[in-house]
């Protein structure tokens, strides 16, 4: 199990501020040395037809350099990790004036040939955006060795010895368990839910920091509140099988709010969307805390039902890499963003800052310090290694 160090103060952030810095300290190297703004969520895309290709043509004087993303299945607009990845290319392209082309994904059986048609269409830096991705993006990067590839949200050891392939992976469990413990502190029914999309680390990481911040608010506190729909030690809970049908997510929610749960955590892409609708169905009764992005940006009529976010930078990790890759200053040694270096952490309160008492506010600016330091240990099997 990894272990996880390091020092730095906390401020969770209330709701003057929406930007977090991105610091890029921390036990593996960033993207960037220069580090970067504020992951800024949800930004309105302008993404190819679904299946299809779109590539942006570069305005006078700008760069010939082309950096290219093919999404997962839940395509440039899923309010979560697609479309937040999506904007860190467009603020590559507006910052260094660079040509952009992407494509996104209906299925699995997509990955191999989209990446094949970035491949084609001459791409300097070609970006996949998800763990489905690993395997297909793993054999273009060896099959070409003349373009940089990253990878949203993996790394695995066989990149080792892949020199142009780049894994960003976020350290979610620390703030997931963040998020599970300003749960147990709002919950009025002393049960919490969460459902995930699959059953793979970049899901069960969220669900096992969530987990323990749940568990952790319950001896702090000599509480028990539950959590329903994941069993940390089993490794079992709730899920879709899909990250695109809110219709399942809705499922999910309301199964979990008729065995008492009022607060819910979905790990489900747009599938989680179904979460907000049952919260916003509840008249107030159920609330929410969303994931990947500030869910109040990236999914705005649900801003009332979500008290808070757990999000992660991937706008500025993909940016960063980007240009790294025009600067010739490419590395493939993976980044990982913790609540140390501000790759990942809670968003602002918004709406709900009034109502989240001053000292469960404070306690989360305590419990951060010490995960930071090493006092708290996080224990996911599925967190990546530092």
């Amino acid at each position: 199990m990894t272990k996880l160090s390091g020092s730095r103060s906390l401020v969770v952030a209330a709701a003057a501020s929406a930007s977090i810095v991105l610091a890029l300290a921390g036990c593996a190297k960033p993207p960037s040395e220069s580090g970067g703004a504020a992951p800024q969520t949800g930004a309105t895309t302008s993404a190819a037809p679904s299946g299809a290709a779109s590539s942006s043509a570069p305005t006078a004087g700008s760069s010939d350099f082309k950096a290219c993303m093919v999404s997962d299945s839940g395509g440039f607009d899923d309010k979560s990790f697609n479309q937040t990845s999506y904007k860190g290319m467009t603020d590559a392209k507006k910052e260094l004036g660079i040509q952009t082309n992407q494509i996104e994904s209906n299925s699995n059986s997509d990955y191999a040939k989209n990446i094949q048609s970035m491949v084609a269409a001459k791409c300097n830096i070609i970006v996949t955006v998800g763990f489905l991705l690993s395997d297909d993006t793993l054999a273009a990067a060896k099959a070409n060795p003349d373009i940089d590839f990253a990878i949203v949200d993996n790394y695995d050891p066989k990149y080792a010895s892949v020199k142009n392939l780049k894994g960003l992976e976020f350290n979610t469990a620390q703030s997931a368990f963040l998020g599970g413990y300003l749960a147990a502190a709002m919950t009025k029914t002393g049960k919490v839910g969460t459902f995930g999309g699959q059953k793979i680390p970049t899901v069960t990481v969220y669900m096992d920091g969530y987990s323990q911040g749940v568990q952790y608010y319950n001896q702090q506190n000599h509480k028990n509140v539950k959590v329903l729909g994941w069993n940390a030690t089993k490794q079992d809970g709730d899920f879709t099988n899909d990250f695109e049908n809110p219709k399942g997510g809705l499922t999910k929610a309301n199964n979990l709010i008729s065995q008492g749960a009022d607060i819910l955590f979905p790990v489900a892409g747009p599938a989680g969307e179904g979460a907000l609708q049952a919260a916003k169905a509840s008249g107030g009764k159920v609330n929410a805390i969303w994931v990947d992005t500030d869910g109040c940006v990236s999914a705005a009529n649900y801003c009332p039902q979500i008290i808070s976010s757990v999000y992660k930078g991937m706008d500025v990790a993909v940016k960063d890499v980007i240009t790294n890759s025009k600067n010739g200053s490419f590395d493939p040694t993976p980044y990982i963003g913790t609540l140390e270096n501000g790759g990942t952490g809670l968003t602002p309160f918004h709406q709900w800052d009034s109502k989240v008492p001053a000292d469960v506010k404070s306690k989360l600016d305590q419990l951060k310090a010490d995960i930071i330091s090493g006092k708290i240990k996080i224990t996911s099997k599925a967190q990546p290694s530092s």
